[in-house]
């Protein structure tokens, strides 16, 4: 039975990304995701601290600053967020090099040693002293959760897949499962940014190879993971059911109309399965702006075309043309009509469940 990621581990990966990369814009909502799932302030503080080991004092401290301002934000406005258990203090004698390399040993699931290493013995005092004792000894994150945080920056970072690979190993030594590994590709995707789920994936595949382990089916779990409170990040409210195109949508569609005035922009979304019909904008066109999901566009005579968040879609008018979700994932995009003297929609036929099966 396949396990998936739950909202604080859903979490806990946008929160290390955004660190991670300096994405302040996106944190501040990660934030309040985060708390809104059940993560506890001194849960969210932890995260942050073993950011620095990973992404750099900078990154954390700006980080930390940013979660501070959202915690008063929310206290002022009547939030009382569990603060959680601090860290248990460490115990009398206790020698960091020593149990870092034993915590160190049980992560990996064999003592490391590297050339690396002894071309530069400081850095492996440090890591096993400082990393993997100081800060992994530290009980408020349990080890999957800190290996979670982990993957999630160095996803986030160019140059690093050796040891995104590694930490995937790590992961996979902790509990953590290819399925679930999997679904973390797929909440990138969804929740960050297309390019850097498609590296981290690409990376996961390999490792998976490489140890004959089973790979996960490309469909597996986006459906589940994609539950409507995650469409678009919650940046846009999904609105009430579209009733007034209902007759234009194969399945339920939801919109909300954020701009009726100079320029018309609505936020659609859709749920698994759901598509419109074909259709023209004559004159004015329509842009659309991927922010979640999996889902697709089709122009007619034309294959389709897969769509993540971040992907944009400039319909020209006069372009005859179908857009929806994939078969097993919520989906939503930003939809900005173009504005032109006389514009108009023609709606069509319905694109066929032969044809929509085919695509994966």
């Amino acid at each position: 039975m396949q396990t998936l990621l739950n909202e604080k581990q859903q979490s806990v990966i946008s929160i290390a990304t955004f660190t991670a990369n300096g994405d302040m814009a996106r944190l501040e909502p990660a934030f309040n995701d985060g708390l809104n799932s059940g993560l506890t302030i001194n849960e969210i503080k932890e995260i942050l601290v073993q950011m620095y080991a990973y992404a750099g004092f900078p990154r954390s401290l700006n980080a930390l600053s940013a979660f501070m301002a959202v915690t008063q934000a929310r206290c002022q406005k009547g939030i009382r967020d569990e603060t959680g258990n601090p860290a248990t203090p460490l115990p009398d004698g206790w020698n960091s090099l020593e149990s870092g390399s034993i915590n160190q040993s049980k992560l990996v699931g064999q003592p490391v040693v590297g050339a690396v290493f002894e071309f530069a013995p400081a850095i492996d005092q440090f890591l096993k002293a400082h990393l993997f004792g100081d800060i992994f000894q530290r009980d408020v994150l349990d080890w999957q959760t800190r290996e979670l945080a982990t993957i999630s920056a160095l996803a986030a970072m160019q140059g690093v897949n050796s040891q995104l690979e590694s930490h995937y190993t790590i992961s996979l030594n902790n509990g953590l499962t290819p399925e679930q590994l999997w679904d973390f590709t797929n909440i990138l995707t969804i929740k960050c940014e297309s390019a850097m789920a498609a590296n981290a994936r690409e990376v996961l595949h390999r490792l998976l190879v490489k140890l004959n382990r089973e790979i996960p089916s490309e469909n597996t779990n986006t459906g589940n993971i994609m539950s409507e409170k995650f469409v678009g990040n919650g940046i846009f409210p999904k609105g009430p059911k579209n009733e007034a195109y209902a007759q234009y949508f194969q399945g339920t569609s939801y919109l909300n109309m954020l701009s009726t005035t100079g320029v018309t922009i609505g936020n659609v979304v859709f749920e698994p399965g759901c598509r419109n019909n074909w259709h023209i904008h004559h004159k004015g066109g329509q842009i659309l702006l991927v922010t979640g999901g999996r889902g697709w566009y089709q122009e007619w005579d034309q294959p389709a075309r897969p769509l993540v968040a971040g992907d944009v879609v400039n319909i020209p008018p006069g372009t005859k043309h179908w857009h929806g979700a994939a078969k097993d994932s919520w989906f939503a995009h930003i939809a900005v009509e173009v504005p032109a003297n006389g514009s108009s929609n023609e709606w069509l036929e319905s694109v066929d469940n032969e044809h929509y099966n085919l695509l994966p």
